[in-house]
C-alpha cells in the first residue's frame, strides 16, 4: 500500500486528502478540494483544507460497514460535515468548500468504487487497465476555459480569466446543466459514478487526483505506467515527474492549465485478488 499527497505551493494549505486501511476491511479514500483563487469569497470561515479533512475522516471510518452502500456513506458524511459548520457559514454560497471524491472498498468478493468529480479510479483487471473519472465538469464554461488557456499561466491576465472561469464553475455546482460535487448537499452523493469488479480479477488499484493524472495528460506515460511506478520501490517518482514537467512549462504554453502547480494525491493498493485473512 502507498498513499501520499504533495501540495502545489508551500504558501497555501494542501487541499487534497488521502486515507486507506488494510487487513479485513480494505478501503481507500481520495479527495481533491476545490478551493479556487483566494480573491473569491466562500461564505465559510473554515476553508477547503478543513472541509476535505473532516469529510475524508468520516468517509474512511464509515466505509468499514460493508452493508452500507458507498453512496449512502458519502451522503451521510456530507450531511455530518454540513452540520459541523453550524450557523457561522453560508452553505448556500456558490463558493462554499467542495471536493471531488474517490472511494474504493473490498466488500465480500467485490471491489466497489465511487467517483464524484474529476479525480480518477484506476484498476488493473486481469491485465486490462480500467479508469473511471467523472468529467461532467469539462462541459461547463468551455469558452471561459479557452480564454484562460490562451494566456500565460500565472500572468495577471491569466489570473483574471481564471477568476471568471472559477466563478462560473461555482455557480454551476450541483445545478441543473452543471456538475455534481461534494459540498453542502447530501443529495449530490447519488449523482456519483459507482460500480464493482470481482475481487479475484483485480490485481491492483489506484486513486488519483487531477494533479496526479497530469502524468497521463502531459504524455509522461499511460495509466499502466502510473500503476507500475506507484507499486515500485520508489513510488514518489510519479510526483517528481509531474513536478518536473510543470516546472519545464511555467507559462502553460505546452500544457495550458488553471494552476502552474497543483496539489498531487495518490493511493495505491496492490494484490486485491488475494482474499484478506480474517
Amino acid at each position: 500500500m502507498y498513499l501520499h499527497t504533495r501540495p502545489g505551493r508551500v504558501d497555501k494549505p494542501n487541499e487534497d486528502y488521502v486515507a486507506a486501511a488494510s487487513g479485513t476491511s480494505v478501503r481507500a479514500v481520495l479527495l481533491d478540494g476545490a478551493g479556487g483563487p483566494s480573491e473569491l469569497p466562500t461564505g465559510c470561515r473554515h476553508g477547503t483544507a478543513w472541509y476535505v479533512n473532516q469529510l475524508g475522516d468520516r468517509l474512511i471510518l464509515r466505509m468499514s460497514d460493508p452493508g452500507e452502500a458507498l453512496t449512502e456513506v458519502l451522503a451521510a458524511a456530507i450531511k455530518a460535515v454540513a452540520e459541523l459548520h453550524g450557523h457561522s457559514c453560508d452553505l448556500t454560497h456558490p463558493g462554499t468548500p467542495a471536493s471531488t471524491v474517490v472511494m474504493a472498498r473490498r466488500a465480500e468478493d467485490k471491489i466497489e468504487y465511487l467517483v464524484l468529480g474529476d479525480s480518477t479510479f484506476v484498476a488493473d483487471i486481469d491485465g486490462e487497465i480500467v479508469t473511471v473519472s467523472d468529467r461532467r465538469i469539462d462541459a461547463v464554461g468551455v469558452d471561459l476555459w479557452k480564454a484562460m488557456a490562451a494566456l500565460p499561466t500565472g500572468a495577471p491576465e491569466h489570473q483574471a480569466a481564471r477568476i471568471r472561469f472559477v466563478e462560473h464553475l461555482r455557480r454551476m455546482r450541483n445545478q441543473r446543466g452543471g456538475y455534481p460535487t461534494a459540498a453542502g448537499a447530501p443529495e449530490a452523493a447519488h449523482e456519483a459514478l459507482t460500480g464493482d469488479f470481482p475481487a479475484g480479477q483485480v490485481r491492483r488499484i489506484a486513486l488519483l487526483s487531477d494533479g496526479a493524472t497530469r502524468f497521463v495528460e502531459f504524455g509522461l506515460g499511460e495509466f499502466a505506467d502510473a500503476l507500475d511506478i506507484l507499486g515500485s520501490q520508489a513510488p514518489g517518482r510519479l510526483f517528481d515527474r509531474v513536478r518536473a514537467a510543470e516546472a519545464s512549462d511555467p507559462d502553460g504554453e505546452r500544457w495550458p492549465r488553471a494552476k502552474r502547480m497543483d496539489d498531487i494525491a495518490a493511493v495505491y493498493l496492490p494484490g486485491l485478488s488475494v482474499r484478506p485473512q480474517c
